[in-house]
């Protein structure tokens, strides 16, 4: 749905973004991951067309990004733009119209989106009314009313709760189900982890990992596991399991390089009793601070 061919933009001698490549399937739920300046919002008004990369490529369903105004894109920005002093209702069918939908399609659907995210007794409320999150809610249903092919969301769940953010994310499950392919940058590593597919990190302007989420947690797993115990076990022999951590009835190590998981397994059940076995995966916040701090350290 979309290939990113070795783009380049520079600011005032500075690259904001250096030489960045990475494909988008259809379908998928891709995040755009890095640290506060790392190029990701650069990145994503290079792909929108709101600015023009100094070289490389964008394609969009094999098309240029040049052609971004006969493309059903989605797109919500960090910073919202919306008209302050604009009545909700009014404003999510203005924006609608904008997108080619017609103004009797675009009523229609700005109240099943307004009845859905529980703000039609807010209709006719100016958008300076409502609070940070419901702007955020108008924001968003801004973006998807037109049922676009691809959406590219900056900080989606900036200004939400829990349980709106528990919504938002059963929406964009619903839409990836239809095909939708959806790009989005956050902070909250705990929303990649629980959506997405794939991620690309990015950190002073360059590709520092990127590929599939599960792929990478288990690379970065280092063959690490967990051992529960019915009773309460201590320390494990170390041609079991090396650099030990005991928690409440459970020790995680690390198994040696010529240890299989089999003959782990098959030791420790010859000699206690096992309640389970698992594979440690390290969260994606632990995976992003260790690849980006050992960038500052090189």
């Amino acid at each position: 749905m979309l290939k990113i061919k070795n783009i380049v933009k520079e600011f005032s001698n500075i690259k904001a973004v250096d030489n960045i490549s990475f494909e988008v399937s259809k379908g998928s739920i891709y995040g755009l991951l890095g640290p506060n300046g790392a190029g990701k919002t650069t990145t994503i008004r290079m792909i929108m067309n709101i600015i023009q990369p100094d070289s490389g490529e964008i394609l969009i369903g094999n098309r240029s990004s040049l052609e971004g105004s006969k493309l059903n894109i989605g797109y919500l920005p960090e910073e919202r733009g919306l008209y302050q002093k604009a009545k909700v209702r009014e404003t999510i069918i203005y924006f609608a119209t904008l997108q080619g939908m017609s103004h009797g399609n675009a009523s229609e659907k700005a109240d099943q989106w307004l009845e859905r995210f529980d703000l039609t007794k807010n209709e006719n409320s100016k958008i300076s009314e409502l609070s940070r999150g419901n702007q955020q809610k108008v924001q968003f249903i801004i973006t998807v009313i037109s049922d676009p092919k691809l959406m590219i969301l900056d900080e989606p769940f900036s200004g939400l709760d829990p349980v709106n953010q528990k919504l938002l994310k059963k929406i964009l499950n619903e839409y990836k189900s239809k095909n939708t392919t959806i790009i989005f940058s956050t902070h909250q590593m705990e929303q990649v982890e629980n959506i997405c597919d794939s991620i690309c990190l990015i950190n002073k302007g360059k590709v520092i990992k990127e590929g599939n989420l599960n792929e990478i947690k288990n690379e970065y797993g280092e063959n690490i596991v967990e051992v529960e115990f019915q009773e309460n076990v201590k320390v494990l022999p170390k041609n079991i399991l090396l650099d030990q951590k005991t928690l409440t009835n459970t020790i995680r190590g690390k198994l040696s390089d010529s240890t299989k998981i089999n003959e782990m397994i098959k030791k420790l059940t010859n000699e206690y009793d096992i309640k389970g076995f698992s594979y440690f995966k390290p969260k994606l916040e632990q995976i992003f601070l260790k690849l980006v701090e050992g960038e500052k350290d090189e």
